[in-house]
């Protein structure tokens, strides 16, 4: 396992019950602010069951993938008190999840444009 994948699932653990972040949230958090694409794959990848990769969704609430098994997503994100309608989470900017490293705005000027 490489140390970024190490990473990027220390940072999923850390995301609380009912709180959602973004692959390129994800990948700002663990250090390579435009890797959102590779936090996609190592959330497809992951078969370890502490890690929440349910509460790592698209830019802007979309759900994103989950091993192709999206309404398993929707039922974890519902069940945990989320808003999740069609392939989207409603009021994503409240359920959003940050943590000091982003909020700060460490997160890398070209990522808004290139993790959608």
């Amino acid at each position: 396992m490489s140390p970024f994948t190490r990473r990027v699932l220390a940072v999923v653990r850390r995301i609380p019950p009912g709180r959602v972040a973004s692959y390129g949230d994800v990948a700002a958090m663990a250090g390579r602010p435009l890797a959102c694409r590779a936090v996609g794959n190592i959330m497809r990848d992951c078969r370890d069951r502490d890690v929440p990769c349910h509460r790592v969704i698209g830019a802007g609430g979309a759900l994103g993938g989950y091993a192709g098994n999206l309404e398993l997503k929707r039922s974890l994100l519902r069940a945990e008190g989320l808003t999740v309608i069609g392939g989207r989470v409603r009021g994503f900017a409240a359920a959003r999840w940050q943590a000091r490293q982003a909020a700060r705005g460490r997160t890398g000027a070209n990522r808004a444009s290139y993790c959608r």
